[in-house]
Protein backbone atom coordinates (compact mmCIF):
# COMPACT_ATOMS: atom_id res chain seq x y z
CA UNK A 1 0.00 0.00 0.00
CA UNK A 2 1.10 3.28 -0.83
CA UNK A 3 2.11 6.13 1.53
CA UNK A 4 0.97 9.25 1.22
CA UNK A 5 1.98 12.45 3.44
CA UNK A 6 0.60 15.63 3.84
CA UNK A 7 3.13 18.78 2.88
CA UNK A 8 1.54 22.30 2.42
CA UNK A 9 -0.26 22.88 -0.45
CA UNK A 10 0.89 24.28 -3.36
CA UNK A 11 -1.14 25.94 -5.99
CA UNK A 12 -0.81 24.85 -10.00
CA UNK A 13 0.07 27.96 -10.78
CA UNK A 14 2.99 27.89 -8.39
CA UNK A 15 3.99 24.73 -9.39
CA UNK A 16 3.60 25.51 -12.99
CA UNK A 17 6.11 28.72 -12.45
CA UNK A 18 8.40 26.22 -10.72
CA UNK A 19 8.36 23.99 -13.56
CA UNK A 20 8.80 26.66 -16.18
CA UNK A 21 12.14 28.40 -14.02
CA UNK A 22 13.43 24.54 -14.37
CA UNK A 23 12.71 24.08 -17.63
CA UNK A 24 14.76 27.41 -18.39
CA UNK A 25 17.22 25.98 -16.39
CA UNK A 26 17.75 22.64 -17.83
CA UNK A 27 17.33 24.07 -21.42
CA UNK A 28 20.48 26.54 -20.75
CA UNK A 29 22.84 23.70 -19.21
CA UNK A 30 21.72 21.34 -22.56
CA UNK A 31 22.38 23.97 -24.99
CA UNK A 32 25.72 23.94 -23.34
CA UNK A 33 26.56 20.13 -23.55
CA UNK A 34 24.83 20.23 -27.11
CA UNK A 35 28.20 20.34 -29.13
CA UNK A 36 29.63 17.80 -27.36
CA UNK A 37 26.95 15.13 -28.33
CA UNK A 38 26.57 16.16 -32.21
CA UNK A 39 29.06 12.91 -33.26
CA UNK A 40 28.16 9.56 -32.68
CA UNK A 41 29.82 7.34 -30.33
CA UNK A 42 32.27 5.20 -30.72
CA UNK A 43 30.61 1.72 -30.19
CA UNK A 44 32.25 -0.49 -27.03
CA UNK A 45 34.47 -3.74 -28.19
CA UNK A 46 32.63 -6.93 -27.98
CA UNK A 47 32.42 -8.61 -24.26
CA UNK A 48 31.62 -12.21 -23.33
CA UNK A 49 28.29 -11.55 -20.87
CA UNK A 50 28.68 -11.89 -17.31
CA UNK A 51 27.59 -15.08 -15.78
CA UNK A 52 24.08 -15.30 -14.49
CA UNK A 53 22.17 -15.37 -12.20
CA UNK A 54 23.74 -13.62 -9.24
CA UNK A 55 25.05 -10.76 -8.18
CA UNK A 56 27.78 -10.25 -11.01
CA UNK A 57 24.81 -10.87 -13.62
CA UNK A 58 24.88 -8.81 -16.22
CA UNK A 59 21.41 -6.77 -16.88
CA UNK A 60 20.44 -6.17 -20.32
CA UNK A 61 22.62 -3.42 -22.42
CA UNK A 62 20.76 -0.36 -22.63
CA UNK A 63 20.35 2.34 -25.48
CA UNK A 64 18.86 5.47 -25.22
CA UNK A 65 17.60 7.38 -28.03
CA UNK A 66 16.94 11.32 -28.15
CA UNK A 67 14.13 13.26 -29.49
CA UNK A 68 13.59 15.64 -32.22
CA UNK A 69 16.68 17.64 -33.52
CA UNK A 70 17.98 16.72 -30.37
CA UNK A 71 21.55 14.87 -29.77
CA UNK A 72 22.89 11.99 -27.05
CA UNK A 73 23.98 15.39 -25.08
CA UNK A 74 20.66 14.80 -23.29
CA UNK A 75 21.30 11.64 -21.22
CA UNK A 76 24.67 12.48 -19.84
CA UNK A 77 23.52 12.46 -16.44
CA UNK A 78 21.22 9.40 -16.70
CA UNK A 79 23.93 7.66 -18.78
CA UNK A 80 26.10 7.85 -16.14
CA UNK A 81 23.13 6.61 -13.46
CA UNK A 82 22.28 3.80 -15.50
CA UNK A 83 25.70 2.53 -15.94
CA UNK A 84 27.18 2.71 -12.29
CA UNK A 85 28.83 -0.60 -11.12
CA UNK A 86 29.56 -2.01 -14.54
CA UNK A 87 26.21 -3.97 -14.42
CA UNK A 88 24.75 -2.92 -17.50
CA UNK A 89 26.41 -1.47 -20.58
CA UNK A 90 24.63 1.24 -21.96
CA UNK A 91 25.05 3.20 -25.31
CA UNK A 92 23.25 5.99 -27.06
CA UNK A 93 22.08 6.36 -30.72
CA UNK A 94 22.09 9.85 -32.29
CA UNK A 95 20.03 9.31 -35.60
CA UNK A 96 20.37 11.53 -38.78
CA UNK A 97 19.06 15.28 -37.68
CA UNK A 98 18.22 15.05 -41.23
CA UNK A 99 15.76 12.27 -41.21
CA UNK A 100 12.01 12.91 -42.64
CA UNK A 101 10.55 9.86 -41.82
CA UNK A 102 9.98 7.77 -38.39
CA UNK A 103 9.63 4.23 -40.04
CA UNK A 104 13.21 4.77 -41.50
CA UNK A 105 14.77 5.48 -38.54
CA UNK A 106 12.90 2.67 -36.72
CA UNK A 107 14.50 0.37 -39.40
CA UNK A 108 18.07 1.83 -38.61
CA UNK A 109 17.58 1.02 -34.76
CA UNK A 110 16.61 -2.01 -35.83
CA UNK A 111 19.65 -2.97 -37.20
CA UNK A 112 21.57 -0.96 -33.91
CA UNK A 113 19.91 -3.06 -31.94
CA UNK A 114 21.36 -6.02 -33.91
CA UNK A 115 24.64 -5.67 -33.46
CA UNK A 116 24.44 -4.00 -29.79
CA UNK A 117 23.18 -8.08 -29.12
CA UNK A 118 25.82 -9.35 -31.07
CA UNK A 119 28.97 -6.98 -29.47
CA UNK A 120 27.66 -7.65 -25.89
CA UNK A 121 26.79 -11.57 -26.14
CA UNK A 122 22.77 -10.60 -25.09
CA UNK A 123 19.77 -12.08 -26.80
CA UNK A 124 17.44 -8.60 -26.01
CA UNK A 125 18.19 -4.88 -25.10
CA UNK A 126 15.96 -2.70 -22.50
CA UNK A 127 15.50 0.72 -25.02
CA UNK A 128 14.92 4.40 -22.98
CA UNK A 129 13.53 7.24 -25.58
CA UNK A 130 13.26 10.56 -24.56
CA UNK A 131 10.50 12.30 -26.86
CA UNK A 132 10.15 11.45 -30.78
CA UNK A 133 12.96 8.38 -29.30
CA UNK A 134 10.57 6.83 -27.34
CA UNK A 135 7.90 7.02 -30.48
CA UNK A 136 10.75 5.41 -33.01
CA UNK A 137 11.65 2.47 -30.28
CA UNK A 138 7.78 2.47 -29.71
CA UNK A 139 7.14 1.69 -33.76
CA UNK A 140 10.45 -0.65 -34.06
CA UNK A 141 8.98 -2.64 -31.23
CA UNK A 142 5.05 -2.95 -32.11
CA UNK A 143 5.68 -2.69 -36.21
CA UNK A 144 9.07 -4.32 -37.16
CA UNK A 145 9.20 -7.11 -34.34
CA UNK A 146 11.42 -5.50 -32.45
CA UNK A 147 9.51 -7.18 -29.41
CA UNK A 148 11.74 -10.22 -29.82
CA UNK A 149 14.92 -7.99 -29.31
CA UNK A 150 13.42 -5.68 -26.25
CA UNK A 151 12.86 -6.85 -22.65
CA UNK A 152 11.50 -3.16 -21.59
CA UNK A 153 10.88 0.12 -23.61
CA UNK A 154 10.76 3.25 -21.43
CA UNK A 155 9.34 6.70 -22.97
CA UNK A 156 9.88 9.90 -21.31
CA UNK A 157 7.58 12.65 -22.58
CA UNK A 158 6.43 10.69 -25.73
CA UNK A 159 3.66 11.65 -27.92
CA UNK A 160 2.31 7.96 -28.17
CA UNK A 161 -1.27 9.50 -29.06
CA UNK A 162 0.00 12.87 -30.87
CA UNK A 163 0.78 16.00 -30.29
CA UNK A 164 -0.99 19.10 -31.67
CA UNK A 165 2.15 21.63 -30.62
CA UNK A 166 3.54 24.13 -32.78
CA UNK A 167 1.34 24.18 -35.54
CA UNK A 168 3.91 26.61 -37.69
CA UNK A 169 6.01 23.34 -37.98
CA UNK A 170 3.82 21.32 -39.98
CA UNK A 171 6.08 21.92 -42.92
CA UNK A 172 8.27 19.26 -41.53
CA UNK A 173 7.35 15.40 -41.95
CA UNK A 174 8.87 13.91 -38.94
CA UNK A 175 6.14 16.98 -37.15
CA UNK A 176 3.20 15.57 -39.17
CA UNK A 177 4.07 12.04 -38.32
CA UNK A 178 3.78 12.78 -35.00
CA UNK A 179 -0.04 14.27 -35.39
CA UNK A 180 -2.90 11.78 -33.80
CA UNK A 181 -4.20 11.69 -37.53
CA UNK A 182 -1.06 11.10 -38.72
CA UNK A 183 -0.89 7.31 -40.82
CA UNK A 184 2.24 6.65 -38.14
CA UNK A 185 -0.53 6.71 -35.08
CA UNK A 186 -3.27 4.46 -37.06
CA UNK A 187 -0.31 1.74 -37.58
CA UNK A 188 0.70 2.24 -33.56
CA UNK A 189 -2.53 2.05 -32.59
CA UNK A 190 -3.58 -1.35 -34.74
CA UNK A 191 -3.62 -4.65 -32.58
CA UNK A 192 -0.40 -6.13 -31.68
CA UNK A 193 -0.92 -9.10 -29.99
CA UNK A 194 1.89 -11.24 -28.23
CA UNK A 195 3.95 -8.37 -27.97
CA UNK A 196 6.31 -9.17 -25.58
CA UNK A 197 8.20 -6.04 -24.61
CA UNK A 198 7.28 -4.52 -21.28
CA UNK A 199 6.48 -0.90 -21.51
CA UNK A 200 6.94 2.44 -19.01
CA UNK A 201 5.82 5.94 -19.53
CA UNK A 202 6.73 9.15 -17.69
CA UNK A 203 4.33 11.95 -18.30
CA UNK A 204 4.04 15.13 -16.58
CA UNK A 205 1.35 17.38 -16.78
CA UNK A 206 3.63 20.51 -17.26
CA UNK A 207 4.85 19.15 -20.54
CA UNK A 208 4.24 22.04 -22.85
CA UNK A 209 4.90 19.77 -25.87
CA UNK A 210 2.41 17.08 -25.46
CA UNK A 211 -0.90 18.75 -26.27
CA UNK A 212 -3.19 17.61 -25.08
CA UNK A 213 -1.36 16.25 -22.00
CA UNK A 214 -1.99 12.68 -21.30
CA UNK A 215 -1.22 12.06 -25.00
CA UNK A 216 2.12 10.61 -23.45
CA UNK A 217 0.52 8.13 -21.70
CA UNK A 218 0.71 4.83 -23.90
CA UNK A 219 -2.25 3.20 -23.67
CA UNK A 220 -2.78 0.45 -25.96
CA UNK A 221 -5.12 -3.09 -25.21
CA UNK A 222 -2.33 -5.46 -26.35
CA UNK A 223 0.58 -3.45 -24.38
CA UNK A 224 2.05 -4.46 -20.97
CA UNK A 225 2.22 -0.65 -20.08
CA UNK A 226 2.90 1.05 -17.14
CA UNK A 227 2.21 4.93 -16.78
CA UNK A 228 3.96 6.97 -14.36
CA UNK A 229 3.01 10.61 -13.96
CA UNK A 230 5.65 12.96 -13.00
CA UNK A 231 4.84 15.89 -10.98
CA UNK A 232 6.10 19.46 -11.47
CA UNK A 233 8.52 19.44 -14.16
CA UNK A 234 8.75 19.88 -17.76
CA UNK A 235 9.88 18.08 -21.31
CA UNK A 236 13.30 18.49 -20.97
CA UNK A 237 13.99 17.97 -16.90
CA UNK A 238 11.92 14.70 -17.94
CA UNK A 239 15.67 13.21 -18.75
CA UNK A 240 17.80 14.74 -16.72
CA UNK A 241 15.69 14.80 -13.15
CA UNK A 242 16.85 12.91 -10.33
CA UNK A 243 13.97 11.12 -9.28
CA UNK A 244 12.74 9.91 -12.71
CA UNK A 245 16.32 8.60 -14.02
CA UNK A 246 16.44 6.98 -10.00
CA UNK A 247 12.83 5.53 -11.45
CA UNK A 248 14.42 4.75 -14.47
CA UNK A 249 17.25 2.44 -13.15
CA UNK A 250 14.14 0.64 -10.98
CA UNK A 251 12.70 -0.01 -14.10
CA UNK A 252 15.62 -1.84 -16.11
CA UNK A 253 16.50 -3.15 -12.83
CA UNK A 254 13.51 -5.79 -12.53
CA UNK A 255 9.51 -6.11 -13.64
CA UNK A 256 7.44 -2.52 -12.90
CA UNK A 257 5.12 -3.08 -9.97
CA UNK A 258 2.30 -2.12 -9.52
CA UNK A 259 1.76 -1.32 -5.91
CA UNK A 260 5.23 0.09 -4.46
CA UNK A 261 6.09 2.95 -2.80
CA UNK A 262 8.18 6.12 -3.81
CA UNK A 263 10.96 8.01 -1.71
CA UNK A 264 9.51 11.18 -0.21
CA UNK A 265 11.88 13.83 -2.17
CA UNK A 266 14.51 16.01 -0.76
CA UNK A 267 14.75 19.61 -1.38
CA UNK A 268 17.06 19.07 -4.58
CA UNK A 269 15.27 16.08 -5.62
CA UNK A 270 11.17 17.23 -5.51
CA UNK A 271 9.63 15.80 -8.27
CA UNK A 272 7.81 12.58 -6.89
CA UNK A 273 6.51 10.20 -9.80
CA UNK A 274 3.39 7.72 -9.41
CA UNK A 275 1.37 5.38 -11.23
CA UNK A 276 -0.95 7.13 -13.03
CA UNK A 277 -4.26 4.96 -11.85
CA UNK A 278 -3.63 6.24 -8.11
CA UNK A 279 -5.84 9.39 -7.35
CA UNK A 280 -4.40 12.67 -7.51
CA UNK A 281 -3.61 14.32 -4.21
CA UNK A 282 -4.00 17.71 -2.67
CA UNK A 283 -1.28 19.73 -3.05
CA UNK A 284 2.24 18.00 -3.83
CA UNK A 285 2.19 14.56 -3.45
CA UNK A 286 5.05 13.36 -2.14
CA UNK A 287 5.25 9.89 -2.36
CA UNK A 288 3.76 7.26 -5.39
CA UNK A 289 5.06 3.89 -6.49
CA UNK A 290 8.87 2.70 -6.90
CA UNK A 291 9.28 1.11 -9.88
Amino acid sequence: MGLTLAPLPVSRTGAAVRAAVLEALVLAGHLLLYPTGVRAESPAPATAPAPGPGPDAQLPPVLLLHGFTDNRSVFVLLRRALGAGGRRRVETYNYSPFTRDLRATARHLGRRVEELCERSGQDRVDLVGHSLGGLVARYYVQRLGGDVRVRTLVTLGTPHDGTRVAPFMDAHPLVRQMRPESAVMAELRAPVPGCRTRCVAFWSEFDALMEPTGTARLEHPDLDATNIEVMGIGHLALAVHPTVITAVRRALDGPVRAADTARTPGPADDAPVRPAQNLRPTGTEVQGPDI
